[in-house]
């Protein structure tokens, strides 16, 4: 059985970048995709990028277990891990990524505390600031709330088994490669 690998990190450190540049690397790797109740950006495709779900249908999804783990992000929407296709493919024996923030991934260590914790973070704090302005898809409240959790998320650096610096997408997608490697 694969160790599932768990990829979280503060918002804009560029987890989505650099998880597209993992899968160059190695496109057989099973991401994981999220489910999550906000709507979808432009450019952002349901089943794909997200499951894009209602609150109720989130809601009845929690209370009937289906999730391997969920949080309310950003004091806002929640986001979760569908257990399933998880569970499918790690008895199957191939590797499972999943990219998701601290809380989901403190939820996955209390059901699956023998998968790989891998904390992404950014080259410095000027530098996360710059790239979530420089995106330009939240408004500056919603800006401003995310540097709020991100200060927490930057916190519990040392709880992960292991950092990787995004001071490059592509030396950062190396790396987590040879993760994934290592948890085979």
């Amino acid at each position: 059985m694969s160790r599932l690998v768990v990829l979280a990190g503060p918002t804009a450190v560029g987890k989505g970048t650099v998880v597209r540049a993992l899968r160059e690397i190695e496109p057989t790797l099973y991401l994981s995709v999220s489910a999550t109740t906000r709507p979808p950006r432009p450019g952002e495709v349901d089943g794909v990028h997200y499951h894009f779900i209602d609150r109720d249908d989130f809601d009845r999804r929690i209370e009937a277990g289906e999730f391997l783990e969920w949080a309310t992000v950003h004091g806002t929407n929640k986001y979760g891990t569908l257990r399933g296709p998880v569970d499918e493919r790690l008895s199957r024996g191939e590797p499972v990524l999943l990219e998701i923030d601290l809380q989901g991934a403190r939820q996955v260590k209390e059901t699956m505390p023998d998968a790989h914790f891998v904390f992404l973070a950014p080259p410095s704090w000027d530098e996360l600031v710059n790239r979530l302005v420089g995106r330009g898809t939240e408004d500056e409240a919603e800006r401003e709330r995310r540097l709020a959790t991100a200060r927490e998320e930057l916190a519990a650096e040392g709880w992960f088994d292991q950092v990787i610096v995004n001071d490059t997408v592509e030396r950062a997608a190396r790396e987590l490669s040879g993760v994934l490697h290592e948890s085979r």
